[in-house]
């Protein structure tokens, strides 16, 4: 059934389109300017604005659900609590526990079939980090990286595995880099030195998780992991952006460093999300959940409770970046790195229907994915 959203502001590839609509099944079907004429059923922007869905892509749970649950109960969840924060697509992400659990979650995540927002597939983030940057993983649970296990994770994905969190420092790493050319292997949870991150990269590193977080830091005399992200063009480079995980001004200089192609706003949210404050849970350690912050017991950072549209709004205000491009942050760039900017990431003519709509104040009041699932607050 074909539908309209009417009196949008709409964000497009190419150009910002005032008193916009868009008409749509589950595909985009057509833009314009000014008042719609068609017969589709009608959606009223109101003069609010349009955005392609966001896609994030380090994201381990919220609204009570974990990836790392293995059920398809708390998968779909996850999936329907993420279209109430404009999240159309996503990567759920494992933790650096058991061999035997994280099988369980990937084989549990290769076979949902989600009815909200969509898997594009998984990311492992650990088992293969160093057990001196654990953050609030496990350290008990750490280990070297091989082809071989590294196959029989993928095979329970059933090839789902998009990007692997890696410690390129470690032993075998390099090797597993090397390996994988249908994975993204991105550096984190590191004491890798500014040459080590450079060297791994010239050996098929792609990507830094969580920048800032769990890494070499930067002095002027050892630029360590952050100066290797800020400098190689080859590395895109995500970060939490909900004011706790990074200070507004490395954010902004990460941002003015890595340019609008290469920058990536993720949540690494976990369970509490969305369910305000208390006691929680994240990799078998409790989490204790304050306003926008959530802790392990001996004030480690534990993930985080930030929502997609709340990272949009922090981006903007810390980097002072207009709308126009500011939405590249929170879809396109995703989209490329994943190479699935072919149906989404962007509003385009026969792209997915995938959009959410804001208001001046950032809170979500409409999201579409696919034409058909609707979320309206």
């Amino acid at each position: 059934m074909m539908k309209a959203i009417i009196n949008a502001k709409i964000y497009t590839e190419d150009k910002v389109i005032h008193n916009g609509y868009i008409e749509f099944n589950d595909k985009i079907v057509a833009i314009g300017e000014g008042e719609y004429s068609g017969e589709a059923e009608t959606i009223d922007a109101h003069g609010n604005m349009l955005l392609p869905g966001f896609i994030d892509i380090h994201i381990h749970g919220g609204y009570g659900a974990d990836a790392m649950d293995a059920t398809h109960e708390s998968l779909d969840m996850l999936t329907q609590g993420l279209l109430k924060e404009g999240t159309t697509s996503f990567l759920p992400t494992t933790m650096t526990e058991s061999i035997p659990r994280v099988t369980n979650a990937l084989e549990s995540i290769a076979t949902f079939e989600s009815q909200g927002a969509e898997i594009l597939g998984i990311h492992l983030e650990g088992p293969f980090i160093s057990e001196h940057k654990v953050g609030a993983q496990d350290p008990k649970f750490v280990i070297r990286p091989t082809t071989t296990l590294i196959n029989q994770l993928q095979q329970a994905a059933h090839n789902n595995i998009k990007i692997i969190t890696i410690a390129p420092e470690v032993e075998g790493a390099l090797d597993v880099i090397q390996h994988f050319d249908d994975i993204i292997f991105s550096a984190g949870h590191t004491t890798a030195t500014f040459d080590e991150l450079n060297n791994a990269q010239s050996k098929g590193l792609k990507h830094i998780t969580h920048l800032y977080n769990a890494a070499t830091p930067f002095t002027h005399r050892a630029p360590g992991a952050f100066g290797a992200a800020w400098l190689n063009d080859n590395l895109t480079t995500e970060c939490i952006i909900d004011g706790v995980h990074s200070h507004p001004a490395a954010v902004d200089i990460a941002y003015r460093l890595k340019g609008r192609d290469r920058f990536i706003v993720i949540t690494d949210a976990m369970r509490a999300k969305g369910l305000g404050d208390g006691v929680s849970e994240l990799g078998g350690q409790q989490v204790y959940v304050n306003g926008n912050e959530a802790r392990l017991k001996d004030g480690t950072l534990a993930g985080s409770v930030l929502k997609m549209n709340e990272g949009l709004k922090h981006f903007m205000q810390y980097t002072g970046e207009s709308m126009e491009h500011a939405w590249r942050v929170m879809s396109y760039n995703q989209a490329v790195a994943l190479k699935v900017d072919d149906r989404i990431g962007s509003i385009k003519v026969g792209k997915q229907a995938d959009f959410v709509l804001l208001n001046e104040e950032f809170n979500v009041l409409c999201t579409v994915k696919r034409g058909y699932n609707i979320y309206n607050k």
